[in-house]
């Protein structure tokens, strides 16, 4: 057999590899259970949880579903919820009035799950499209063809106050309304309410990856139809430099938490948004993620297990300090095993 002469190598980076000992001790990027959100979603009734066909293992949940499920939730480690209302039909309409009703399911969804599991970080979303018929995260102009900025913004204000009497700790609007989030935060402090926290949906793109999210909440129904196109609001996928201009107006607003939203396909943009601002960041690992996922692991092409803790690693390792992910629960109890 023939030989072959060393190499004459000052560093061999195979060593730190060698052993699974080794590489544990200069691992660099660690996922905790700290690091998560889970979205949940809540519908009226008693009847069982209602399976999101787009997105295996996720499930609709009544309230004292719900409440079981943040049990479970906190049981594992996962300290903190994203809650997310279906609404029935009849409930919703071109305003999107029932986000102003007092007795609004995801306000009893939030004493409900704050009064069982107290320890609980609760988060609720502030934007309009499950409770208008449009599918819009707004009211509409006049004349139907865009979103009403500043008419929305004084309803997501009122809407963020009710949210906060309910005794969320974080409002979270995803609307991507210019000042949105200075008109929130000045009408929680005259409310009094100046504990509560906002996590701004700061960096959200128009993505195609939100689908099975919009079968989850109801507003599926007016996919591809003119009036769900949001591109006058949600960002433009090609464009690095007007997202990040958007993180200094969220910052100087009042935003405690800055998000990126989707998550995977946006790496860049939450490393660049790590590197912009000393405030916390977040990121979402959307439906259409999820999804993907699930999808090639039922056809026998992917690993699940190993690739959704990949990719949450990489969420995480490009710079996000808190990930909102469907695989809260599965990799909470994966970590703790």
């Amino acid at each position: 057999m023939a030989t072959h002469p060393k190499l004459n190598l000052a560093h061999r980076p195979r060593r730190l590899r060698r052993t699974a000992a080794i590489r544990g001790l200069v691992e660099e990027t660690v996922l905790r259970t700290d690091d998560f959100i889970a979205p949940l979603f809540v519908v009226e009734g008693k009847g069982r949880p209602e399976a999101v066909p787009s997105m295996p293992g996720v499930f609709r949940f009544n309230i004292g579903d719900l409440v079981k499920e943040c049990r479970a939730l906190a049981g594992l480690g996962v300290g903190a919820v994203a809650l997310f209302p279906k609404l029935a039909a009849r409930l919703k309409d071109e305003e999107g009035t029932a986000a102003l009703h007092e007795d609004a399911l995801v306000l009893r969804a939030v004493r409900a799950v704050k009064k069982a599991v107290p320890e609980m970080v609760v988060m609720t979303d502030i934007a309009l499209d499950p409770y208008t018929t449009h599918g819009h995260d707004g009211v509409l102009t006049a004349d139907g063809t865009d979103v009403d900025n500043d008419r929305t913004v004084a309803i997501l204000a009122r809407m963020s106050v009710l949210h906060a009497g309910a005794g969320v700790d974080f409002v979270a609007p995803s609307d991507m309304m210019d000042g949105r989030i200075g008109a929130i935060r000045r009408a929680l402090d005259e409310a009094g309410r100046e504990a509560t926290a906002i996590m701004a949906y700061t960096v959200k793109f128009a993505s195609a990856y939100y689908g099975p999210f919009r079968d989850a909440v109801g507003s599926s129904k007016a996919a591809g139809t003119r009036l769900l196109d949001k591109n006058t609001y949600q960002l433009n996928p090609a464009n690095r430099r007007e997202a990040l201009a958007e993180v200094p107006l969220d910052v100087a607003e009042g935003a405690d938490v800055i998000m990126v939203k989707p998550a995977g396909p946006y790496l860049d943009i939450i490393s660049a948004v790590r590197h912009l601002t000393r405030r916390p960041v977040a990121a979402y690992q959307v439906s259409g993620e999820y999804s993907q996922l699930q999808a090639a692991a039922r056809l026998g092409w992917l690993d699940l297990a190993r690739c959704r803790r990949e990719s949450l690693l990489a969420i995480k390792r490009a710079g996000a300090d808190l990930i909102l992910t469907y695989f809260a629960k599965e990799m909470a109890a994966e970590l703790r095993a």
